[in-house]
């Protein structure tokens, strides 16, 4: 890629390319560079890049161009663009990308996915879009009801179409496609390009123009990867030092009972930290990544629904608390550091039972780790995690209405129960809103089954993303004084109406470190 490549040399129009600009959003990476000329020329594309590449950008950007130059009229459930994802989140995310490249066009939108009510979504659809961002279930649930028609689409996005593949979407979206215009423009992009994208490729794309900007089981440069050898007593306690180091961490478990568990034992050790897996309703999900995102939490725990397409800014340390079981999964949840140019660590913790599995694992995805066997206050922990270790006291859920009354006398002792001062239990996280055709899967969320607050989630399996949530206990922690916070809907509103807000019991989350090299950034 020549150093004078810009967006505007690519055929990006001057109104999107400033809007980029003033983000600072100046050099294209590679598979926007090879990918936009033909996309902006109308072709149908299937762009491989590796996680963090910016195929966000690579996308949305020929969709808006195409929909300012057609300019056609606004109909009620009629859209013209439609983007499909695998997961709420992701669908969320890529709409925060668009809004401020679709405003200044007058380009409007709706996100549709299932977790929430669908009232809202409907509504949005009579008064009608441009742009429809949508999980395949809960899309399939309101076409099926007459909620909107695609017939007006000229041009269709799928993102992430591997995990859509994994997730088993793939017959929702083949029905999904099979509603569109065959002459319309189609765009895949996927970290790889497996048998299944194969048959929708083939399918549904004329003519495709296939770019692979880099391997995608090629390490990122700036990534550093660690294996750390603990005794199995000793992970808990070298998972409390690196994350109490300054910076934005992400930590993986393989089930979700480990990362709420592992999210309660960090808060409980004044490590704010906030936890991200199908068994929270969708209002969960939103408060906890904001508050991830806005630094109340300094760290992040989650299971395999947070390895793919979740980008938050200066993430400097991801760790795998669990080993994955495929490569595959390795590769996306360590692509959650390191992004956009930036520098970043990879730790992987690794007892004496799963040597030779991580072996497997390491040398399928073509990474060379450094092994380390050590415990707490070995100097590599410093080394890969340098700053001062601060506890801030654990994150809470209050409501302006119920004061958490303080920390109950400090901080709390490593290891210990997750209740803050002696606080009771948070109330029970029941998802409102219908149930959807895509919760049976575990990627984008979940029938909302409604339990009993505090219950145990009801019958929930412990993939990924979780097919039927039922029920579960709210991750956040009790105040001091044993006030209950009420419970929650998915749809985001408290019991009672008040409006919960995270805080901190002892002060503020750590200082995070910069993370992001000087200059221009590159697009995501």
């Amino acid at each position: 890629m020549s150093v004078d490549t810009t967006f505007p040399s690519l055929g990006v129009p001057d109104a999107l390319a400033s809007v980029l600009a003033a983000r600072d959003i100046t050099v294209p990476t590679p598979i926007q560079t090879a990918t936009l000329p033909d996309s902006l020329a109308g072709r149908d594309v299937l762009g491989r890049g590796r996680t963090g590449s910016g195929k966000t950008y690579a996308f949305l950007l020929p969709m808006l161009a195409r929909l300012s130059a057609s300019n056609a009229p606004r109909q009620s459930r009629r859209p013209r663009a439609l983007i499909l994802a695998p997961t709420r989140e992701l669908v969320t995310q890529i709409q925060a990308a668009m809004a401020p490249l679709a405003e200044p066009l007058g380009i409007s939108s709706v996100t549709i996915f299932g977790g929430v009510g669908q009232n809202p979504q409907v509504s949005a659809l009579r008064k009608g879009v441009d742009v429809v961002l949508a999980c395949p279930g809960r899309l399939e649930d309101l076409l099926q009801q007459g909620a909107l028609t695609l017939d007006g689409i000229e041009v269709t996005i799928l993102d992430e179409a591997d995990h859509m593949a994994d997730l088993g979407f793939l017959p929702g979206v083949k029905r999904i496609l099979d509603k569109t215009p065959r002459n319309g423009q189609k765009l895949l992009f996927s970290a790889t390009l497996d048998a299944g994208i194969d048959v929708i490729v083939k399918r549904y794309l004329s003519n495709p123009v296939t770019h692979q900007a880099d391997s995608a089981q090629s390490p990122i440069s700036t990534m550093a990867h660690h294996i750390f050898h603990v005794h199995r007593d000793a992970r808990l306690e070298v998972l409390l030092d690196l994350t109490s180091a300054p910076g934005r961490k992400v930590v993986f478990t393989r089930t979700k009972h480990g990362a709420k568990k592992l999210a309660k034992q960090l808060n409980a050790s004044g490590v704010p930290a906030v936890e991200l897996h199908g068994n929270l309703g969708q209002g969960a999900r939103d408060r906890n990544m904001a508050a991830f995102h806005e630094g109340k939490a300094s760290t992040l725990v989650a299971t395999d629904i947070a390895a793919r397409g979740i980008h938050v800014d200066d993430v400097a340390l991801v760790i795998h608390a669990d080993p994955p079981v495929e490569h595959k999964a390795y590769l996306h949840r360590s692509g959650r550091t390191a992004r956009a140019g930036a520098d970043g660590t990879v730790i992987t913790l690794m007892t004496d039972d799963q040597v030779a599995d991580v072996r497997v694992l390491t040398n399928k995805a073509g990474i060379r780790a450094k092994t380390t066997r050590l415990g707490l206050g070995h100097p590599m922990l410093l080394e890969v995690a340098p700053g001062e270790r601060v506890t801030t006291g654990p994150l809470v859920l209050t409501t302006p209405t119920q004061p958490s009354g303080g920390s109950g006398g400090g901080q709390s002792r490593r290891g210990g129960s997750g209740r803050s001062g002696g606080g009771a239990r948070s109330g029970g996280a029941r998802s409102g809103g219908p149930r959807t055709g895509e919760g049976a899967r575990s990627g984008d969320g979940a029938r909302s089954g409604g339990g009993r607050r505090g219950g145990r989630p009801a019958g929930a399996a412990d993939s990924t993303g979780g097919p039927r949530s039922g029920s579960s206990r709210s991750g956040g922690q009790g105040s001091a004084g044993g006030q209950r916070s009420g419970g929650q809907r998915s749809g985001g509103r408290p019991a009672g109406g008040s409006t919960p807000t995270y805080s901190t019991s002892t002060g503020g989350a750590a200082g995070f470190s910069a993370g992001s090299r000087p200059g221009a950034r590159r697009g995501r």
